[in-house]
């Protein structure tokens, strides 16, 4: 077997601007200058100084919130406000834990607003306080935990979105706040495009809401985005997990998001899956509702499980989704509830239940439902009310899935269905080693047998061919592809200039002490790459793909052999086979 090398230099990111390097740690000072010897003591300080290019290095420790600023723009306070802008996604702003660290942002004693239901655009009539709020472009937030958010009357959002793009959230974990965990709001021209890479949303809740108790802490949300304006949203490699209300939201959101390779579990309870909030909608990946037609999302790759409603829920939608090779498994209601409705062009609401058919249909392919519990799938409920119809009429089923194909599976067909999540409740789960539990070194998702099918299950080479990379005679149902890692799947072709096969964490390229190179080289190292997806020597069917630090598409080797990819000191191998 014949081998190769290709050294990728950093001097192929050479052409960007690279700026300088500040530091933020608990003991700093905000009249300090900011260096590693003399850091500032908060990231409102480096926002102050910071440019495109600049990277910001946040020691770790515990950052114990207890003042606020007042957000003009959205008529809210906050612990943190980042409004300095990057360029491009080739020259941003970095705010990046340090190496081996990680730095903790606890709202526990934040003075939160009022929460009034109408701001009267005044500090003291404020109506929302996050720990920390964006409103920028091109920024990447690698590696903070952000804890503890209080409420008083509106649900607060531990990392909240507004009007930005380009924003890249890596590694990043919110939890027990009261409020959604991440919240992207961009209702604004020019917004979206974001990147939530290997993030996690778990334990959120609102008793307090003026809505009702649970009922606005999600895992993640993307709302409020007009069709037409901005780019794509992309969640890659998230979970959600024992959130009051939803793991994934997406009401009013009318641009496409996509989602791929995210756990939604046990969604719609609270206190570590011991409470049941009454107003709590617990839905594990909710899409919709889009009432102009832009929402039409992609769900790929992802599992839901013990979630208190549904599994995959498209939520009265006027437009369908595409879900993809997605697993449901044991939620309480059903495993897919593709209920939706009608519009008028101007939004109005012209039925209150009715199947989409066309290109405007749900396209549901590849797909398990363990067991075959859906609803508005071939089968749907249709109510006109001005036409006095009432009726159930057949809609689409999709291709490939277990109920297309009766395939009604059973625990001989997965490698197994034993997971700390389906049996702990009242502990922590993001400490014991399961699918939700501490995540590998490079911020990828936990390789665990749960819900992967095993040799001889009736699922394998059930599918259709949809583009991505597969093993054997044919793609099989449901997230996890017998033979390959639980996270190779990115649905982009592989030939075209902007692919990339897996999509495991960039955090692997941050590794490098930021003293022992050049300010120039540490910003090299953990640059975002396009499309999110990383830099590299990638295997899929036949061939390897080379990308520069950037992510940049730069060879396809389609020769079977070893090959070798080098970046600065790191070593990677992979083999083609014929």
């Amino acid at each position: 077997m014949k081998s190769r090398m290709f050294i990728l230099a950093l001097a192929l990111a050479a052409v960007q601007s690279f700026g300088a390097v500040y530091y933020v740690a608990t003991d700093g000072d905000d009249s300090a200058a900011g260096t590693k010897d003399k850091p500032f003591a908060s990231l409102n300080k480096a926002n102050t100084v910071v440019h495109a290019g600049d990277t910001v290095w946040v020691r770790g420790g515990i950052y114990d919130l207890r003042d606020t600023v007042f957000f003009a723009r959205y008529k809210m306070t906050a612990a943190i406000v980042l409004t300095a802008s990057g360029e491009s996604d080739n020259n941003r702003i970095h705010y990046l834990a340090y190496p081996g660290e990680r730095p903790i942002f606890d709202g526990a004693n934040l003075p939160v607003a009022a929460g009034t239901d109408h701001s009267d655009g005044t500090p003291e009539g404020a109506m929302y306080t996050s720990p920390i709020v964006i409103s920028a472009k091109y920024l990447h937030l690698k590696g903070f935990e952000v804890r503890n958010t209080p409420m008083k009357h509106n649900s607060n959002s531990g990392v909240f979105l507004y009007a930005s793009k380009h924003i890249f959230l890596e590694n990043m974990d919110s939890h027990h706040n009261a409020g959604p965990g991440f919240f992207a709001n961009d209702g604004a021209p020019d917004g979206g495009g974001h990147i939530f890479l290997n993030c996690d949303a778990h334990d959120n809740y609102d008793p307090l809401g003026w809505q009702g108790d649970g009922e606005n802490a999600d895992g993640f949300g993307a709302h409020y985005q007009k069709p037409g304006e901005g780019d794509t949203t992309k969640f890659i490699g998230c979970r959600a997990w024992w959130n009051s209300d939803d793991g994934f939201d997406f009401i009013n959101q009318e641009f496409p998001v996509v989602l791929e390779n995210c756990y939604a579990m046990g969604n719609g309870y609270s206190d570590y899956g011991l409470g049941n909030p009454k107003n709590g909608n617990g839905h594990g990946i909710k899409m919709g509702e889009s009432t102009l037609g832009g929402g039409r999302h992609t769900i790929k790759f992802c599992a839901a499980w013990k979630n208190k409603a549904t599994g995959f829920y498209a939520n009265y939608t006027g437009v369908g989704s595409k879900w993809l090779n997605n697993t449901s498994y044991m939620n309480k209601d059903r495993e897919f509830a593709m209920a939706s409705t009608l519009f008028d062009s101007e939004g109005n609401r012209i039925a209150e239940v009715a199947p989409l058919t066309g290109d405007n249909a749900h396209v549901l392919k590849n797909n398990i439902a363990f067991p075959n519990k859906n609803s508005q799938v071939g089968e749907c409920w249709e109510y006109i009310p001005s036409q006095n119809i009432d009726r159930y009429v057949e809609c689409p089923a999709g291709e490939n899935n277990t109920w297309n194909l009766k395939l009604d599976l059973t625990v001989d067909d997965f490698e197994s269905l034993d997971d700390p999540s389906m049996t702990v409740t009242g502990k922590d789960l993001s400490t014991i080693a399961g699918i939700l539990g501490p995540r590998n070194a490079d911020g990828s998702l936990p390789d665990v047998g749960f819900l992967k099918l095993k040799k001889g299950s009736r699922a394998i080479d059930k599918g259709e061919d949809l583009g991505f990379p597969f093993a054997g005679d044919a793609p099989d149902l449901g997230a996890f592809e017998y033979g390959m890692s639980s996270s190779r799947h990115s649905g982009l072709d592989p030939e075209s200039s902007g692919s990339v096969v897996g999509s495991s964490s960039s955090s692997r390229h941050s590794g490098l002490d930021p003293e022992s190179s050049s300010s120039a080289e540490s910003a090299a190292s953990i640059a975002m790459p396009r499309n999110g997806y990383l830099p590299g020597l990638h295997a899929t069917r036949g061939a390897a793909l080379v990308f520069d630090l950037q992510g940049r598409h730069i060879r396809t080797i389609k020769v079977p052999g070893t090959y070798i990819v080098r970046y600065g000191s790191e070593i990677r191998k992979v083999q083609v086979n014929p």
